[in-house]
């Protein structure tokens, strides 16, 4: 596989060109990838103590559900959305899986998973404290997603 990198200074935005005499598993996954990092860079607009805050999606842990409230939780903080989890599963990247009724979860930033058979399973992230727990129900589809993240 040949890769170029062409620079052309009056494009209106960045395009990326993909040429193949078929289309495998391997273009699907370039694809894949270069599409999540494209979504991964946007922003969402978020908001704190009458403030409205312009974070990228690759900073949010998750997003949970407290008291009907959904909040996006960051390594260092917390900020309110104006979506429900449900808004959220069709606007958010690949990258991101609901693991149980209140909470969808960034697998790029998952660090640990410490399994629990009978009950939920605690998953952990770097550099933070912060922690959040998937259920039963919902484990086998983010290990499937987990393992996909790693075959990229």
């Amino acid at each position: 596989m040949k890769v170029h990198i062409e620079l052309v200074r009056d494009l209106p935005e960045d395009e990326v060109l993909i040429r193949c005499c078929h289309v495998d598993d391997t273009i699907q996954k370039i694809q894949q990838f270069i599409s999540e990092q494209t979504e991964l860079s946007s922003k969402m607009v978020f908001y704190k103590n009458n403030q409205e805050f312009h974070l990228p999606l690759r900073d949010i842990l998750f997003f949970e559900t407290e008291s009907e409230v959904v909040y996006a939780h960051t390594a260092n903080d917390s900020y309110k959305i104006k979506y429900r989890l449900y808004e959220l599963e069709k606007l958010l990247p690949h990258s991101f899986v609901r693991i149980s009724k209140s909470t969808i979860l960034n697998i790029n930033l998952v660090f640990s998973i410490t399994r629990n058979i009978t009950s939920s399973s605690l998953v952990q992230f770097m550099n933070t404290h912060k922690q959040v727990y998937v259920s039963r129900h919902y484990y086998k589809n983010l290990k499937q997603r987990l393992n996909e993240r790693s075959t990229l």
